[in-house]
């Protein structure tokens, strides 16, 4: 029996399970591939240096599914920002119905959307952040907790406490983020007030994943504790996978005199994390990847993952059902 929440109902898929917007891997090959099978799949627009990059990759994602699939706009702090309303103006022009937004000051480019009747979907690592996003209009939020990869906040919070306090605070839809895997998972997000879950380091290690399956490889052989927080010096805490680079960086930021970040800069180029999925050197640079890696063990196609995921949260909530006996006659 398929698992119907307000996620499904209103994004139109037939499994909650969203694909997490992933620098370097969200693209058509992958979105698409989650999207047929059943979740939603997301294309990362800045992986495109310029707005007609994304515009490309959305009408390749068009001939490859049929079903809803979204884009991911994440406004990050640089020194010359990337022109996000010009990516949101292509998403609207494309016909995108659904946009996952991250980051910082995303009120302009959420106006802009909301106003062409675009759904939004928008991530978060606080309470406090989800109670802003709710004045400025969006329809879901991405809770994300401490576990996740990549960009993790400064609070701290594990995803037990911050979806109990999701549950208890916010009055609109939300999904969980950061730390699901499995269908178990999900069940247990469910029961904590979410109606889905976002995944990113899971739907790395698929076969449609667009990287080198070496990386795919050492997730499986990695365990929960291979991950740094990294930048935390710098209010940017990054989680990471740990090797060597991870290391060096880690030993900069916590010597360094200065506190320059140039000295910590050459450490944590994207440039060099983007080759790691190339050339499959897992020590080459750095890359994200959550907690979530203890649990994962093979590396599937997106159809075989979904598929079992939702039979694996079905046959959970049934088992637990069964917990509830009827009272004994005294």
């Amino acid at each position: 029996m398929p698992l119907q929440t307000e996620l499904t109902r209103r994004l139109g898929i037939t499994v909650p399970v969203v694909q997490g917007g992933m620098q370097h891997v969200g693209t058509a090959e992958l979105a698409s591939a989650v999207s047929n099978a059943g979740g939603l799949g997301i294309i990362t627009a800045l992986i495109w240096p310029e707005p007609e990059g994304l515009r490309q990759e959305i009408r390749k994602c068009k001939k490859l599914t049929t079903r809803p699939f979204a884009v991911n706009i994440t406004l990050l702090p640089a020194l010359v920002p990337p022109d996000y309303e010009a990516y949101a103006q292509v998403a609207i022009d494309e016909g995108i119905k659904i946009v996952e937004t991250a980051g910082n000051s995303p009120g302009p480019v959420i106006s802009k959307l909301k106003k062409a009747g675009v759904i939004i979907l928008h991530k978060c690592t606080t309470i406090r952040h989800a109670q802003s996003a709710v004045k400025l209009g969006v329809d879901f939020l991405s809770i994300d907790g401490f576990e996740c990869a990549g960009h993790v906040g400064e609070s701290d919070i594990t995803n037990f406490i911050l979806l109990s306090k999701a549950r208890q605070t916010l009055n609109i839809p939300f999904i969980a983020s950061g730390g699901f895997a499995d269908g178990q998972g999900l069940a247990a997000a469910l029961m904590l007030g979410a109606c889905g879950v976002n995944m990113g380091t899971r739907f790395l290690c698929t076969v449609e994943a667009p990287i080198h399956n070496n990386i795919k490889e050492a997730i499986v052989k990695a365990q929960e504790t291979d991950t740094a927080l990294v930048l935390r010096r710098w209010r940017n805490t990054t989680r990471l996978f740990k090797n060597k680079v991870v290391r060096d960086a880690l030993k900069v930021e916590k010597e360094s005199k200065t506190g320059e970040f140039s000295e910590i800069a050459p450490y944590v180029s994207g440039k060099r994390g983007k080759e790691v999925f190339i050339n499959g050197d897992p020590e080459y640079g750095v890359w994200t990847a959550g907690q979530v890696m203890g649990l994962i063990n093979d590396i599937p196609t997106c159809k075989d993952l979904i598929v079992r995921i939702e039979k694996e949260a079905e046959e959970t909530i049934k088992e637990k059902v069964k917990l509830f006996t009827a009272p004994s006659k005294l």
